[in-house]
């Protein structure tokens, strides 16, 4: 390693520490041609896929758009912020065991749908509706009931797909 103070080509090592978290080790160097310390942080360096887009442009893979999209869809539903962090997690680890270099926008969807599915039905629904351009009312009530046939009995939805009735026609019912 360079030294930052002088143009000296090389350091030496006089102690290292595994970070807090493991997922780093802290190394104290210090330059044999000025005497001058410096601490670095080595750790792994993940090649995440790029992004493919539906128009064929490629980008670089953003966590922060993956989280957006999480939260956009979550929004006002009772998911708490660390099982979104979670639901992000396991995205990005699908990302990367997936070993591509590059990965089509629908299939990085799939993965953020699964993750849904498991959170909140209502918020997989809703990011359901942009994913795959939901057209009018029907769409939304097959992908309803293909939801409901995949899940276990106890995780169903509880969305009434027949009563069309106004809310105020449903509450004077009542």
């Amino acid at each position: 390693m360079h030294c930052p103070f002088c143009p000296h080509e090389d350091s030496r090592v006089i102690d290292s520490r595994v970070a807090e978290d493991g997922s780093s080790i802290r190394r104290r160097r210090e330059c044999p041609a000025c005497g001058e310390r410096f601490s670095t942080v080595e750790q792994v360096e993940w090649r995440l896929p790029a992004v493919i887009k539906s128009d064929g442009q490629r980008e670089a893979f953003d966590e922060r758009k993956l989280r957006t999209g999480f939260e956009r869809a979550l929004q006002k539903r009772p998911v708490s912020a660390e099982r979104i962090d979670d639901a992000v997690l396991a995205v990005v680890n699908d990302l990367r065991k997936s070993g591509e270099r590059e990965l089509p926008s629908r299939r990085i969807g799939d993965f953020v749908m699964a993750q849904l599915k498991l959170l909140d039905q209502v918020a997989y629904v809703r990011f359901a509706s942009v994913y795959r351009s939901f057209e009018d009312v029907q769409d939304f009530r097959e992908e309803i009931e293909k939801l409901q046939r995949d899940l276990p009995a106890a995780q169903t939805l509880d969305l009434p797909l027949e009563d069309t009735a106004p809310k105020a026609a449903r509450a004077k019912k009542a």
